[in-house]
């Protein structure tokens, strides 16, 4: 699957206000490395249907099985690591016998930075083979997924390293003497082995976050399909960054693969994009999804047109760049493989006259493209009403219930049908933006 920043940004994956997003929700990592590896994995997700389907089995197995997660390796494990073996050492060998001791006493007396570098680096070092060691003891377990006991095999195979037996033994008690033979040993043959190992380790960092993270938020494991035919239905779905969210339910086939969205402003129509978005992504990492039931079929990306910022410095216009980014899209969805495109009241930039042209252009040609799972939302009703006919769309609306006086709620409910409600004037003037214009030209 691939997705692009604009996509992530609109999905509030990795927010720029520093709000968390999405990402926050599920780290769950113990690790900077794992934290990094989580990020990777987002941006670039499991590139076909029997590799996600392998990863999902992984996280499914640590979501059965949290307690099995080595608890020895903390952040500071893996900091102290790098320290140690960035450190310059040009230093002979350590002296032995009673030079040794000597040797122990004078630097713990005179240079007792180096003393307790030397005691906790070896230290931590000891922890991660420790930990390592307690991940490699899961290959005796006989429902290990395939993807993971080749993981885990890879770890068992580094840890065969001779020096690796000395430094897993090392506790409070070992001399020091011992210590700095080990360390001075460590960092001329266990560099590349130990580097090698926190990079298996960082992936299995951030897969246990997506488990965690499912865990904790009781979220649902989707059914995973393969790519054709082209599927999503998805039951009780809710956007996870909102508090009291209302779930909503849809139903994509091949035959019915294109939803056409209307209602008022701020009815819900960009959260629901947003929430169809966030849980197909999240399925597409292989973790549990904020639905009731979600069954998919695996996609090679996911696009989306929310958002749109001009570009002053390229003297490009708002209409210009969503032109450009909906040019983007048709060039996607043109290629093989599945993708979800959701694309928000387009055409902001321009007339409503253009924007009624440009977005039944656009539904026309989207027709084209039976391939994909694709959701485009329209204050534009007149838009939907040329399409109603069409048994290949499916029609969703937004209700704003609008009393006698005036007044309007929000139901944030999808239902079957389009709508036609206007409200855009009603929120002008009970913002009071009617009168205080007037008031003003009443004083002059």
């Amino acid at each position: 699957m691939q997705n692009d920043k604009t996509t992530l940004k609109d999905l509030s994956i990795f927010p720029a206000d520093g709000s968390g997003g999405v990402f926050a929700l599920i780290d769950r990592t113990v690790t900077q490395e794992g934290r990094e590896a989580l990020r990777k994995h987002i941006l670039q997700p499991p590139a076909s249907y029997e590799a996600l389907s392998d990863l999902q089995d992984v996280i499914r197995y640590w979501h059965a099985q949290p307690g099995r997660w080595p608890a020895g390796i903390s952040n500071g494990t893996l900091v102290m690591l790098e320290k140690f073996f960035e450190a310059a050492d040009n230093t002979a060998p350590p002296a032995t016998g009673i030079a040794g001791l000597v040797a122990q006493l004078l630097q713990k007396m005179f240079n007792k930075r180096e003393y307790f570098f030397t005691k906790f680096s070896v230290s931590h070092l000891s922890d991660f083979l420790n930990g390592c060691t307690q991940l490699s003891d899961l290959l005796e377990d006989e429902g290990l997924p395939a993807f993971l006991r080749r993981e885990l095999e890879s770890i068992k195979s580094e840890l065969q390293y001779p020096l690796t037996e000395e430094l897993i033994a090392v506790t409070e008690r070992t001399a020091f003497t011992q210590l700095q033979m080990l360390q001075y040993r460590a960092r001329r043959e266990m560099k590349n082995i130990t580097y090698r190992l926190i990079a298996i380790y960082a992936r299995l960092d951030a897969w246990h976050s997506l488990a965690l993270a499912t865990l904790e938020h009781k979220w649902t494991f989707p059914e995973l399909l393969p790519e054709k035919p082209v599927l999503l239905h998805a039951s009780g779905f809710w956007h996870p960054l909102i508090s009291s969210p209302v779930a909503y339910d849809v139903s994509f086939s091949e035959g019915q693969n294109f939803m056409l969205l209307t209602g008022a402003n701020m009815s819900g129509k960009t959260t629901f994009l947003r929430a169809l978005g966030v849980t197909s992504l999240l399925a597409h990492l292989g973790m549990g999804v904020p639905a009731a039931r979600l069954r998919t079929s695996f996609m090679h990306g996911i696009i989306t047109n929310m958002h749109t910022e001009d570009n002053i410095l390229k003297g490009e216009s708002y209409f210009f760049a969503e032109v450009q980014r909906m040019k983007l899209i048709a060039a996607q969805i043109s290629e093989p493989g599945t993708r979800l495109a959701l694309m928000d009241e387009l055409f902001k930039g321009t007339n409503v006259h253009d924007a009624f042209e440009c977005t039944r252009a656009v539904v026309t040609g989207l027709m084209n493209h039976p391939n994909h799972v694709m959701a485009l939302s329209t204050h534009l009703y007149e838009v939907a009403q040329q399409f109603n006919a069409d048994e290949r769309i499916v029609f969703a609306h937004f209700v704003t219930n609008i009393s006698a006086d005036g007044q309007y709620t929000f139901t944030y409910q999808l239902k079957p049908g389009i709508s036609n409600d206007r409200i855009g004037y009603l929120i002008l003037q009970q913002e009071g933006v009617i009168d205080l214009l007037s008031s003003r030209k009443a004083r002059r």
